[in-house]
């Protein structure tokens, strides 16, 4: 009799223990957590329920209810280098890089098992086909010339067509390097830098045509207002002139007033003359000059 109490106290803590540990193990199994940048695929039976896209804890049923947690923020793939060749049937060396993020985790689930690494070889083909058409519609220069935000929207938007049914967006497809092969690279150097050195002296010729259409207008246009300048002076003189003999005709209007102007006008003369050192002056006696020094009428 003892021993069955014993056997009943010591087998009620291990059934009660068993009971809190499945307890436990259901609480346990009845939550999951979604992760910010992150989507939660609810799967029941291995079909999808539902998507879940807000950060926080959440309730599921536990052993019926799968969960797939799956990265939506953007991420950054590297492809490798791949040969391309122009329209001008010039060959070369494309090496890109992929921005992509997953837009529709449904899509992503049931195409691709919402694995990255398949994800990553879809985007592969469709970056490279897309670079491939892309340059290949366009002569080397042009491709030369394009390098930039102009191409990596082309390429862009031609991998989205081609991933739109996987759940997946191309944010950017970018080429980071595009180079030429050993073979030909010099030679295209050269072409490049005698393009330039033509566009160059072309810049530099309509320059100087310009400057010296300027430096014809400006010339011109001085000489213009040089002769405007020098007719206004003497038009100014001969008006100056004319008040003064205007003046002097007023000033010695009568013979008395005349006769004292003939006689300051002579000495003014007679003083010029004698101008220097050791001047000797010779005078006809009937001239005016000695009639005013003698007081001769």
């Amino acid at each position: 009799m003892s021993k069955q109490m014993t056997k009943k106290t010591m087998t009620k803590p291990i059934i009660i223990g068993i009971f809190i540990l499945f307890l436990l193990v259901i609480i346990f199994n009845s939550f999951y957590t979604v992760q910010y940048n992150s989507q939660a695929i609810v799967k029941r039976f291995g079909k999808i329920l539902k998507i879940e896209a807000d950060a926080g804890l959440h309730f599921k049923i536990p052993f019926v209810d799968d969960i797939q947690e799956v990265y939506s923020g953007n991420r950054v793939y590297d492809i490798p280098t791949s040969d391309v060749i122009t329209k001008d049937k010039k060959s070369m060396i494309a090496d890109d890089y992929v921005v992509w993020k997953v837009t529709d985790p449904s899509k992503y689930y049931k195409t691709l098992g919402a694995v990255d690494a398949r994800a990553e070889e879809r985007i592969d083909a469709a970056v490279y086909n897309a670079t491939k058409n892309t340059i290949s519609s366009m002569t080397q220069d042009e491709v030369i010339a394009a390098r930039g935000t102009a191409l990596t929207e082309i390429i862009t938007a031609a991998s989205n067509s081609d991933m739109s049914g996987y759940g997946i967006t191309i944010v950017t497809a970018e080429i980071k390097a595009l180079d030429l092969p050993e073979d030909n690279k010099a030679a295209v150097y050269e072409r490049m830098i005698s393009e330039r050195e033509n566009i160059a002296a072309s810049y530099t010729a309509q320059g100087n045509s310009e400057a010296q259409i300027i430096k014809n207008e400006t010339d011109k246009e001085v000489a213009i207002t040089i002769a405007e300048a020098e007719k206004d002076a003497e038009q100014i003189i001969a008006e100056g002139e004319a008040e003064y003999m205007r003046i002097l005709s007023e000033a010695y209007n009568d013979e008395d007033k005349a006769e004292f102007y003939n006689y300051i006008r002579g000495l003014d003369a007679l003083k010029e003359s004698l101008k220097g050192n050791n001047n000797t002056l010779i005078l006809d006696k009937e001239s005016e000059l000695v009639q005013i020094l003698y007081g001769v009428d």
